[in-house]
């Protein structure tokens, strides 16, 4: 293989809540930059009403806070494996699958990566989770379709997979000075995904590396769910989450489960929903959290307050507390949030995930003790609860943290020299 010229091909981490394009070059770092010199470019596409042209990234995070009229989309990727693939929905005042929105964000990727290199590609790595959708083969089967037909609608003739925490094994293998058996444990916007790979300098250049996969694993389980369970526990009770009704049965949690759920929350918006709700107003026995909904709603903040929800589970990382300032929605308003409540309301995930961890082991036939590495990656691995808790089952291994939001494509980018040239 010629590591001197550039590779044909293109690595792409399509991610939940962040996507990165890798594009190997001698003695360049493979990421290509995005969105103003980052690297990495936000999942979001957000459609202009007042100017009728669609935006990417953190443009459209700004236009959208900045209160132009529009609608904002989030976490595509998380459409993948879901019933609403089939589905569409209404922008700009047209009917557009959301099939098809998945090819306007990563033909967004695309483009802008064609533009740096200053040629086309037509082959690509893609990069997906373990599992798109748990226990269910033939949706995984059908959400990994998707992404072949759209990728080849998009002009690419070329389209092979890869597994997202195998490609951060590859990226983390450039740096090792000897063998390791590493545990990759990688934790996006939508899922948890584990391998177990035995790595070494001198295995770098190998084209064929399955034998040095023991297992993967994962379990559909990523920071939107994080956002979601400190969304339901620390915010969602001020705007009526469970409230009693006069009949002595709990309000319907559909609405709040909505507005916790990134590609959820335009349904809240809709008006049969706005009408279920008021002919529910009088039968609530404390009004004041409905009614907060109802303001949330005719501002449309659901998508803000998913914003400040997400900012503070960030900043629990590295704060004991954080307040959000809910003025917007009411006067002396504010939601108290703290690191105790985040772990609590996050503790069965991070069990399932300690699962996921065991099965892999468990699959593999590895013994805990025998693993050298474990190497986090992934913008939720940052969460110290969860790093504790699986260091915690690997009382030898040595901790290492990967380019969060890089490794997984700068691994792509390795794989896609390996099998294009």
């Amino acid at each position: 293989m010629n590591y001197a010229q550039p590779a044909n091909a293109l690595g792409i981490d399509f991610g939940t809540s962040n996507s990165t394009v890798g594009w190997w070059r001698p003695e360049v770092e493979p990421l290509i930059a995005l969105e103003d010199g980052k690297l990495t470019l936000p999942s979001v596409v957000f459609f202009n009403t007042e100017e009728r042209r669609p935006v990417y990234g953190r443009l459209a995070l700004q236009e959208y806070l900045e209160g132009y009229e529009g609608r904002l989309m989030r976490s595509l990727k998380s459409l993948l494996g879901s019933s609403l693939l089939k589905s569409e929905t209404t922008v700009l005042g047209s009917a557009l699958p959301f099939k098809s929105l998945l090819g306007f964000f990563i033909g967004e990727l695309k483009q802008r990566a064609e533009a740096v290199a200053g040629r086309s590609f037509e082959q690509v790595v893609l990069g997906r989770p373990v599992f798109f959708v748990d226990d269910d083969p033939e949706a995984d089967r059908v959400a990994q379709d998707t992404l072949v037909e759209v990728a080849k609608t998009l002009g690419f003739q070329d389209v092979s997979f890869q597994y997202e925490p195998i490609a951060a094994a590859f990226d983390y293998e450039r740096e090792i000075a000897r063998e390791e058996l590493v545990l990759i444990v990688d934790i996006g916007g939508g899922t948890s995904d584990f391998s177990l790979v035995r790595l070494a300098p001198e295995r770098r250049e190998l084209a064929d590396r399955q034998s040095d996969i023991l297992a993967t694993g994962g379990v559909h389980i990523g920071g939107t769910d994080f956002d979601k369970q400190l969304s339901l526990q620390g915010v969602m009770p001020l705007f009526g989450y469970g409230s009693r009704m006069k009949s002595d049965a709990f309000m319907p949690t559909s609405y709040h489960l909505n507005l916790a759920t990134w590609h959820c929350i335009n349904a809240v918006y809709a008006q049969k929903t706005q009408l279920a709700l008021k002919n529910m107003r009088y039968d609530i026995v404390d009004s004041t959290g409905i009614e907060r909904l109802f303001s949330l709603i005719e501002q449309r903040a659901g998508h803000w307050l998913a914003m400040q929800v997400e900012d503070s589970k960030i900043a629990l990382t590295e704060s004991d507390s954080r307040r959000i300032d809910l003025e917007r929605i009411e006067p002396g308003l504010s939601a108290e949030l703290s690191r105790a409540l985040f772990e609590d309301a996050i503790g069965q995930l991070l069990e399932r995930i300690r699962g996921g961890v065991s099965q892999l082991l468990s699959d593999a036939g590895i013994q805990a003790e025998r693993v050298d590495t474990l190497f986090f990656t992934g913008g939720s691995s940052g969460i110290p609860a969860l790093r504790q808790s699986v260091a915690a089952m690997l009382p030898k291994a040595r901790l290492v943290e990967g380019n969060l939001f890089g490794s997984i494509g700068s691994g792509l980018a390795i794989e896609a020299k390996k099998r294009y040239g």
